[in-house]
């Protein structure tokens, strides 16, 4: 796993996302930690993370309904 950085955003310009991601065959695959139910694909590892920042874009600017998450439950 490893950090996804330097978004286009100006106002996330220090922002991160985390990414699972992997290849099979010929296509690089992945989906954002915090939204594991929607994936994407590249061509190349530079090309998916290209993709995963406009998903990340499309899933945070509130913009699409009924987008599920995950979250962190303090249990103590």
């Amino acid at each position: 796993m490893i950090m996804l950085t330097s978004l286009r955003n100006e106002e996330h310009s220090d922002a991160s996302a985390r990414f699972v991601y992997w290849q099979e065959d010929d296509a690089w695959i992945g989906y954002l930690e915090d939204y594991p139910d929607y994936w994407t694909q590249g061509d190349t590892l530079d090309d998916l993370k290209e993709h995963l920042k406009d998903l990340y874009f499309d899933l945070t600017r509130g913009e699409l309904p009924g987008i599920r998450t995950i979250g962190k439950l303090l249990l103590s």
